[in-house]
């Protein structure tokens, strides 16, 4: 089997170089900067091993990269379309991003090829797409991502299940064929509700972070611990011990959010008003304020010297586009704090990002700092050297909103430490 991958950032490196180990693979790529980098085997951002593995494609000659669709699509079995799907300010998608690219690929294939989605698009883009190409007899199916930064090759050679919704028997078997090196768990459905499913999914683990952070704050103010009703909670038999039920921070990176927003905008197009779906996306940006208010708090008003333990989106990358610590940063940083700031993936900041001092040594970052806040939960702040590194703080407060320090931070006088749902 020859297939094309259509958009090679996080969800397309990974689906490009995991598929090369079982099929011929040419992933199709228009930034003239990131296809350089890829054709010398390196991926244009963080991923545990992506490099390593796109290296043994190139090697093995069952992975190139191109920018020319004929050569990529003129005698493809399959198109892949992973496009990172953009979002804007207000976590709505910028859909007709990768329909330009998937309209610029799909007249250079075979006639009656099958394309899979597995970019993060509105429910009935498959049958929009069908319209459009039933002239060329294309067949469009649907399989959403399962991205997890930081894991995403092992979550995508080792899925729990694999979700595929086609429309007839030959796009079964072509996709089983594709499918079948990585996971026997597909569950097969028709291509609307694969991509409703990929909604709901994120709603439901979206809806899960507010409830659990809305009872947490609470807990805050009644002597209740969060921690301590999360263990209650999961002990019930119909929640079970792997929900999604943990006191932290907000949800950000607009994976979420997008989806809440599109199953919104859904109700809205069938008039219908989805009270419960648009309360998650409020729940959500009020507790974005939390780190906010308990730094007000802490600092009675006062300028400070602040310290963000992390600044990407999340550990295992050095992803920055809609990272929470860098809202948080911009925010503290027009308060007139001033902002420091350590992370292991990071070397420089891009210039927007001038108001901020990345420094790598924790003693300088800390020295004389007033507060510090935990935003990116990476293992190598676990194994600082806190006994030497809390006495050089002018004040020891240390802002842990899922608590991820707790237990490697040796006791200190004097210091305050503030979690979320933690009773004051």
């Amino acid at each position: 089997m020859k297939v094309a991958v259509l958009g090679l950032w996080h969800l397309g490196c990974v689906t490009a170089a995991c598929a090369a180990r079982h099929f011929d693979v040419v992933g199709i790529e228009f930034d003239p900067e990131a296809l350089v980098s890829l054709r010398n085997g390196r991926a244009p951002l963080s991923e545990p091993g992506l490099d390593e593995l796109i290296q043994s494609g190139l090697r093995a000659h069952r992975l190139r990269f191109t920018d020319d669709v004929r050569d990529a699509c003129n005698d493809a079995d399959l198109l892949w379309v992973t496009c990172d799907t953009p979002v804007d300010e207000d976590d709505r998608s910028d859909i007709e991003y990768v329909l330009r690219q998937v309209r610029q690929c799909v007249p250079a294939l075979r006639h009656g090829t099958l394309v899979l989605i597995s970019s993060q698009l509105p429910v009935g883009t498959c049958r929009q797409l069908e319209n459009e190409f039933k002239a060329g007899g294309y067949r469009f199916a649907c399989s959403p991502e399962n991205l997890r930064l930081g894991s995403a090759i092992e979550n995508f050679t080792q899925p729990d299940r694999v979700i595929v919704g086609h429309r007839d028997a030959r796009s079964r078997e072509e996709l089983q064929r594709l499918l079948t090196p990585f996971t026997s768990e597909i569950i097969w459905i028709r291509p609307e509700s694969a991509e409703m499913a990929k909604h709901s999914i994120n709603a439901f683990l979206a809806l899960s972070i507010c409830f659990m952070n809305e009872i947490a704050r609470i807990c805050e103010a009644t002597g209740a611990d969060a921690k301590e009703v999360e263990r209650a909670l999961k002990s019930e038999r119909r929640i079970g011990p792997r929900a999604y039920l943990a006191p932290g921070g907000a949800f950000a990176g607009g994976t979420l959010a997008r989806d809440i927003v599109t199953l919104s905008d859904l109700g809205d197009e069938n008039r219908d008003t989805l009270e419960l779906i648009r309360a998650i996306k409020r729940s959500n940006d009020h507790h974005r304020e939390w780190a906010l208010h308990k730094i007000a708090g802490m600092l009675a008003g006062k300028r400070g010297r602040i310290v963000l333990l992390g600044l990407t989106y999340k550990p295992g990358t050095n992803t920055l586009r809609r990272s929470a610590a860098i809202e948080l940063a911009r925010a503290l940083s027009k308060l007139g704090h001033e902002i420091c700031a350590i992370d292991p993936s990071l070397e420089q900041l891009p210039p927007e990002l001038g108001f901020l001092h990345l420094i790598a040594d924790a003693e300088v970052a800390v020295d004389g700092a007033d507060a510090l806040i935990v935003c990116t939960e990476w293992p190598e702040f676990r194994r600082l050297d806190w006994p030497a590194l809390l006495p050089r703080m002018r004040s020891v407060q240390v802002i842990d909103a899922a608590r991820f320090l707790e237990k490697f931070l040796p006791p200190y006088a004097g210091m305050k430490y503030i979690s979320v749902g933690s009773p004051s």
